[in-house]
């Protein structure tokens, strides 16, 4: 435990006196290790309703014609043994492993005909709306936290806009939170469960100390500053201001304690498995509860990784293992968030980086299959309660509305009141740049 001592007379803007000490410790999720600071309640100063985004990644590619998608007048190799269920929605039926999800029908929109995946494993695509394949602009694609940050910036300077609980994956870009791309370091998400941990770590410094030094720090190599192209100091600047606010209040730390809420509320969420899987995401249900906590406090968007889809084998199996912790994880979000009056604010995404194969393979498992896949939405003042999209009768390929990935962050962005036809931002080369290509995609005029 670290004790950080502060001036004995001086108060903080939220009533806390200076001579409060802040105690440095850790938070027992998943790992996680992250300050406690002040001991106020932090509830004031953020309105409950500002605008954000979950994107809910599901690594590896989940099997779209075994959850929203399923094929029974198929044959056999093809099908598999799930069976279809009504929802809240007359017409519509999805698998029988999602009986919450299916009894909040009203609540979502099921995308069957996601196309223009890339062919490798890798978030990217779901955090940009862009393949990671061929060219990009100098600096490369931001992730879409990382334009909010820019584009809309902190909520509160306490709270970082763009928050990745991805936790360190063995396959390095499942666990990937998003980049900042051609907008700097000074927009990359903050990572409680990996280095910016290391950005809280203090030996012994008071308080007045830390003022001091970030004095210091502003006014050194202002020249650098004045000709960096590359948006490194910037970056510098951005992480050692994001640091002080967050030493210097318990918001954020607030948010990440998930002991903070009511049993019976963990309890509808779930907690998961918090063991890592050889290289694939935790299945840590209480991330989706962090996860609204953030946006709660704050936070702009926040990006989480759950379990691992790339099921070459034992596809039903595991099925019938994550099916249900997904439903559960993703109802309780979404019950949680409309309860709090702040679901048609946030948008909710679920999603993975491609679909799988029609055919059922020997080992009874599904494999790659780019040509089409799926998503869920939910919230963000969408029109709810339809399915988008359709697939052949094999789910080979989308027969009705494709919908590429872009189309899903231009609707995103729309929810956030960012009008992607006119927002240009610069890449590293000082070139402007459309966030999605205007020409091909746009927003989802069925969901607006």
């Amino acid at each position: 435990m670290l004790t950080i001592l502060g001036d004995r007379t001086e108060r903080f803007c939220d009533g806390v006196p200076r001579r409060a000490f802040l105690q440095v410790g850790g938070l027992a999720l998943g790992g996680m290790s992250l300050p406690q600071i002040l001991r106020a309640e932090a509830a004031s100063g953020v309105r409950s309703n500002h605008k954000g985004i979950i994107n809910i990644f599901l690594p590896g590619g989940p099997p779209h014609q075994d959850m929203w998608d399923l094929k029974v007048e198929a044959p056999k190799e093809i099908r598999g043994p799930f069976q279809p269920i009504a929802t809240s929605v007359p017409g519509i039926e999805i698998c029988e492993e999602f009986p919450l999800l299916a009894g909040m029908a009203d609540k979502l929109v099921f995308i069957r005909s996601i196309v223009g995946a890339a062919v490798g494993h890798a978030a990217f695509q779901c955090q940009t709306g862009h393949s990671n394949r061929g060219s990009q602009p100098p600096g490369g694609w931001p992730a879409i936290g990382s334009v909010l940050s820019k584009t809309l910036g902190p909520v509160l300077p306490s709270v970082p806009p763009f928050v990745g609980l991805c936790a360190p994956t063995g396959h390095k870009s499942w666990g990937d939170p998003g980049h900042p791309g051609f907008l700097g370091v000074a927009h990359a998400p903050f990572k409680p469960n990996a280095e910016s941990r290391e950005n809280m770590t203090l030996n012994g410094v008071t308080l007045d100390r830390l003022r001091d030094r970030q004095r210091v720090l502003t006014s050194l190599d202002r020249f650098r500053r004045e000709a960096d192209a590359s948006r490194e100091m910037e970056g510098i600047d951005a992480f050692n201001e994001q640091a002080l606010g967050i030493l210097t209040s318990s918001k954020l730390a607030e948010a990440l304690d998930v002991e903070r809420d009511d049993t019976k509320l963990r309890d509808r969420y779930g907690r998961g498995t918090p063991g890592k899987q050889s290289d694939g995401a935790q299945k840590l249900l209480d991330h989706f509860l962090v996860a609204r906590r953030l946006i709660q406090s704050g936070v702009r968007c926040v990006t989480l990784a759950f379990s691992r889809w790339d099921w070459h084998d034992g596809n039903f199996t595991r099925a019938r293992q994550d099916f249900p912790m997904l439903d559960q994880g993703v109802t309780a979000l979404i019950e949680d968030l409309d309860r709090r009056d702040m679901l048609d604010d946030v948008t909710v995404v679920v999603w993975g980086e491609f679909g799988r194969t029609p055919k059922i393979n020997e080992r009874a498992g599904r494999d790659h299959w780019p040509r089409v896949s799926c998503a869920l939405l939910a919230g963000g003042g969408m029109r709810t309660g339809q399915v988008i999209g359709a697939t052949n009768r094999l789910g080979e390929y989308a027969t009705q509305r494709p919908v590429h990935f872009q189309d899903v962050f231009a609707t995103m962005y729309h929810n956030m009141g960012i009008d992607v036809r006119h927002l240009k931002l610069n890449d590293l080369q000082g070139r402007p740049q459309y966030l999605v290509d205007n020409d091909r995609y746009g927003v989802m005029q069925e969901l607006v």
